[in-house]
Protein backbone atom coordinates (compact mmCIF):
# COMPACT_ATOMS: atom_id res chain seq x y z
CA UNK A 1 0.00 0.00 0.00
CA UNK A 2 1.26 3.50 -0.88
CA UNK A 3 1.67 5.80 2.12
CA UNK A 4 1.87 9.57 2.57
CA UNK A 5 5.46 10.79 2.95
CA UNK A 6 6.52 13.71 5.15
CA UNK A 7 7.56 16.76 3.11
CA UNK A 8 5.91 15.57 -0.10
CA UNK A 9 3.19 17.64 -1.84
CA UNK A 10 -0.08 16.10 -3.05
CA UNK A 11 -2.91 17.58 -5.11
CA UNK A 12 -6.59 16.77 -5.58
CA UNK A 13 -9.08 18.15 -8.13
CA UNK A 14 -12.67 19.13 -7.51
CA UNK A 15 -15.34 16.74 -8.75
CA UNK A 16 -17.45 19.67 -10.00
CA UNK A 17 -14.79 21.95 -11.50
CA UNK A 18 -11.70 20.44 -13.14
CA UNK A 19 -9.85 23.77 -12.87
CA UNK A 20 -10.22 23.83 -9.05
CA UNK A 21 -7.13 22.16 -7.54
CA UNK A 22 -6.15 21.91 -3.86
CA UNK A 23 -2.51 21.40 -2.91
CA UNK A 24 -1.37 19.94 0.42
CA UNK A 25 2.05 19.20 1.91
CA UNK A 26 2.44 16.48 4.54
CA UNK A 27 3.91 18.00 7.70
CA UNK A 28 3.69 15.02 10.06
CA UNK A 29 2.10 11.61 10.29
CA UNK A 30 1.35 8.70 12.58
CA UNK A 31 -0.09 5.31 11.69
CA UNK A 32 -3.66 6.69 11.53
CA UNK A 33 -3.39 10.51 11.38
CA UNK A 34 -1.89 12.80 8.72
CA UNK A 35 -1.12 16.48 9.37
CA UNK A 36 -1.38 18.52 6.17
CA UNK A 37 -0.54 22.15 5.37
CA UNK A 38 -2.55 23.82 2.60
CA UNK A 39 -1.33 26.54 0.23
CA UNK A 40 -2.34 29.29 2.69
CA UNK A 41 -0.37 27.71 5.56
CA UNK A 42 -3.38 26.32 7.44
CA UNK A 43 -2.72 23.02 9.24
CA UNK A 44 -5.28 20.26 8.88
CA UNK A 45 -5.32 16.95 10.75
CA UNK A 46 -6.98 14.09 8.88
CA UNK A 47 -7.66 10.50 9.81
CA UNK A 48 -6.66 7.87 7.25
CA UNK A 49 -9.84 6.27 5.87
CA UNK A 50 -9.09 2.55 6.17
CA UNK A 51 -11.91 1.25 3.94
CA UNK A 52 -11.09 3.55 0.98
CA UNK A 53 -7.33 3.09 1.48
CA UNK A 54 -7.62 -0.70 1.25
CA UNK A 55 -9.77 -0.44 -1.88
CA UNK A 56 -7.33 2.02 -3.57
CA UNK A 57 -4.18 0.27 -2.26
CA UNK A 58 -3.06 3.76 -1.15
CA UNK A 59 -3.70 5.85 1.97
CA UNK A 60 -6.66 8.22 1.52
CA UNK A 61 -7.96 11.18 3.56
CA UNK A 62 -10.73 13.80 3.33
CA UNK A 63 -8.88 17.13 3.88
CA UNK A 64 -12.01 19.31 3.56
CA UNK A 65 -14.34 17.10 5.59
CA UNK A 66 -16.63 14.24 4.77
CA UNK A 67 -19.65 15.10 2.62
CA UNK A 68 -21.28 13.80 -0.58
CA UNK A 69 -18.82 15.28 -3.10
CA UNK A 70 -15.82 15.78 -0.82
CA UNK A 71 -12.41 15.60 -2.51
CA UNK A 72 -10.33 12.57 -1.51
CA UNK A 73 -6.57 13.05 -1.23
CA UNK A 74 -4.77 9.84 -2.19
CA UNK A 75 -1.08 9.03 -1.60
Amino acid sequence: MKKFEIGKTYTVRSICDHNCVWTYTVKARTAQMITLVDERGKEIRCKVIRQISEWNHAESVFPLGRYSMAPTLVA
